[in-house]
């Protein structure tokens, strides 16, 4: 990577991070920072778009202070279990729906580690773990797709999102979809579950798109309506209406979107509301899910959920994490079972913000990708009226593009089992980085996705 394209995807890394750098304190003195907004120089768009930079949050413990999960040996029945729980005089116990963990409230002023200590002592629990935080990492004639939107096709140029913000693009860094929809658009009855902040489900790129009101795990009711804005963005990216005349394109032009909140307001969800996601989507008719967030953890529970998803024949993305560490977040992590997706940008070079690590599959676009937002934050952050699309980066874009292929290869190829459609998105990649480090490799994977080359019939001569 040149010079000056580090110099660039280091600072396209503070546009957006998986949904905040920590996913930490939500206090009143923490406040995020954006910039003007700036008008983007097009005749085909002449409304203003906004780049979206990261909420500043304080660093927090990395598990819930007030709770922790635990399962019982097998032959321990419900009514037991529950019943030693109580007795121990916790001031809350819950099941996870159909799950088999119990999320156990500890005593006023008794720490997490004194309750785990305590709990791992009954033979009869076979496994005590803190409750873990999670941190948010055909040429259609949609009007921002032909200048803006370079992940699916990319002309060169420049992308010229504002006056001091016009970077060079490399004719070809994209990953092929307008040659892929040639062949397939998606079907109807192909869902995505988006497991992030909520769904905005009354935004023009998202109306008709949206399969039911979902389920909200952080509020534990039936509208998982989006409070921040993260979401909506990954939404649309991987499946945003398309061909309809209005803001952008989506990867999966007619495959629909199954909202699944697993954060609260201030965009802070926990292992817990991740798992119980999982499994709701995997029962709900989801074909492929999305998690545009991670963990720094590795926890038996979340794994078992990712397992039990891939087993009903779900193909699972999530981002690696924009800390530019090696250290790929959970669950992307789990090779088994879900495709961990690094960042690339306009010039097919990986984000220097993208983790790495051996559990990359792919690279996918995620420096200044441009998606739908809530209006309400639209309002609230560029002035009333603002168009609600923003301008984001990080691993957290650059998973939705691998849902959104993924999707469209289980319409085109319903009868492909989850792991050989895995490894056709894997063995169909682009190595865009061979000149440094040819073959598979920790930073892009197998490489940057390519829809043609997984979809397109090849002939052979």
């Amino acid at each position: 990577m040149s010079m000056p394209a580090r110099r660039f995807a280091r600072a396209a890394a503070a546009v957006l991070v998986i949904l905040w750098a920590s996913l930490g304190s939500g206090d009143a003195n923490v406040s995020s920072r954006v910039r003007r907004p700036v008008r983007v120089s097009s005749l085909r768009a002449p409304r203003r778009l906004h780049v979206q930079q990261a909420m500043v949050r304080a660093r927090r413990r990395g598990y819930a202070t007030d709770r922790v999960l635990v399962r019982f040996r097998p032959e321990v029945d419900d009514a037991y279990a529950e019943g030693l729980l109580r007795s121990y005089g916790f001031p809350a116990v819950r099941r996870l729906s159909g799950i088999g963990i119990y999320s156990v409230r500890t005593a006023p002023r008794v720490t997490v580690a004194e309750t785990l200590a305590l709990l791992r002592r009954n033979p009869d629990i076979a496994l005590a773990r803190p409750d873990y935080r999670v941190r948010l990492a055909e040429i259609p004639n949609d009007p921002y797709f032909l200048n803006y939107q370079y992940a699916l096709r990319n002309n060169g140029g420049i992308l010229d999102i504002s006056p001091d913000n016009r970077p060079q693009m490399t004719a070809g860094a994209d990953i092929k979809a307008t040659a892929a929809w040639d062949v397939a658009k998606g079907d109807a009855d192909t869902i995505i579950a988006i497991l992030d902040t909520g769904v905005d489900m009354t935004h023009p790129d998202l109306v008709g798109k949206i399969v039911s009101t979902g389920r909200d795990f952080a509020n534990d009711d039936n509208d998982a309506t989006d409070d921040v804005w993260h979401g909506t963005h990954v939404a649309g990216v991987a499946a945003a209406n398309t061909n309809n005349g209005v803001g952008i394109a989506g990867v999966a032009w007619n495959c629909r979107i199954l909202p699944v909140k697993v954060t609260d307001a201030t965009g802070e969800g926990f292992y817990s509301w991740i798992i119980e996601g999982i499994r709701w989507a995997a029962d709900n008719g989801a074909d492929v899910i999305n998690l545009s967030l991670g963990g720094d953890a590795d926890d038996p529970f979340l794994k078992e959920a990712c397992q039990y998803a891939h087993d009903k024949g779900v193909v699972i993305v999530a981002s690696a994490g924009n800390d530019g560490l090696q250290r790929v977040l959970f669950p992307a992590a789990y090779d088994d079972y879900v495709l961990a997706a690094a960042a690339s940008d306009y010039n097919d070079d990986i984000a220097d913000f993208s983790n790495f690590g051996p559990e990359i599959d792919v690279a996918a676009p995620g420096v200044l990708v441009l998606g739908p937002v809530p209006q309400f934050y639209a309002d609230a952050a560029f002035g009333p009226g603002a168009p609600p699309y923003v301008f984001a980066s990080g691993t957290s874009s650059a998973a939705p593009h691998v849902s959104g292929m993924a999707a469209l290869i289980r319409s085109a190829k319903p009868d492909l089992s989850v792991d050989d459609l895995m490894k056709v998105i894997r063995y169909t990649a682009d190595d865009v980085n061979r000149a440094e480090l040819p073959g598979r490799d920790d930073h892009a994977g197998y490489g940057r996705i390519n829809m043609a080359r997984a979809l397109v019939p090849t002939i052979l001569r």
